[in-house]
């Protein structure tokens, strides 16, 4: 979800007009990949490394990510759409969480569509953090996974990534999902996130269905490991 302050700047607005805009996106495409059967959708809101940013933005945006949760958590339920929120917590404001977790126990039972949220994420973080708890039976790519899984988003589910969309121009990761984004495919949109519609997502998922996944190998079957939901 990148490219939202960029986004008003150029149009003369202050960036949380940007923030505006990203939240009204990220609506939106969360109906779209329902429509297209997309099974997980993860959103990058809020990297750990942004708490760098000047302190009236950072403010608002919490401001702007709790009143969504309130505001769409009913529409969730409603549509099926299971919602959890990836990264720390302790550095939240206790209402921000309280939000948080009030969203995630009403929306538990969705299976339409299953929303994932980054929120003071870090994947190196989440990678030190679980390596700080594992035990020697955690050391398989998949135990390991698993437990990096319970840790960052309390589940027991791991979900590898395959396909990464980055909006705004920027090539490269920025500290998202590094474990998980181990064989995710790569897309690069030049446009600013408040910009990004169904067509740039389709045409996304379209050079995704045309690529070959060899995962290592030489066919289209992954290993174990790699299959994701």
């Amino acid at each position: 979800m990148d490219g939202n302050g960029r986004w008003a700047v150029q149009r003369g607005q202050p960036r949380v007009s940007g923030h505006l805009a990203g939240a009204r996106t990220a609506r939106a495409l969360v109906r779209t990949a329902q429509e297209r059967g997309v099974e997980v959708l993860t959103l990058y809101a809020f990297s750990a490394d942004n708490w760098r940013r000047p302190r009236r933005e950072v403010a608002a945006l919490m401001r702007l990510f709790r009143r969504y949760l309130l505001s769409e958590t009913e529409q969730c339920v409603a549509n099926g759409v299971r919602l959890t929120i990836l990264g720390r917590r302790d550095r939240l404001a206790p209402e921000l969480v309280h939000a948080i977790e009030g969203a995630e126990a009403a929306t538990r039972q969705g299976t339409s569509l299953h929303v994932r949220v980054a929120v003071d994420y870090s994947g190196r973080d989440a990678i030190l953090r679980a390596a700080a708890v594992a035990t020697p039976a955690d050391l398989t790519r998949d135990a390991f996974g698993a437990l990096l899984a319970r840790i960052d988003h309390d589940t027991a589910e791991a979900l590898p990534v395959d396909l990464l969309i980055r909006t705004g121009g920027e090539r490269r990761l920025s500290d998202f999902l590094l474990w998980e984004c181990a064989y995710a495919e790569l897309a690069f949109v030049p446009v600013m996130w408040p910009d990004f519609d169904a067509a740039h997502f389709d045409a996304a998922l379209e050079d995704y269905a045309r690529r070959q996944r060899r995962f290592g190998g030489v066919g289209d079957e992954p290993p174990a490991h790699a299959l994701s939901g």
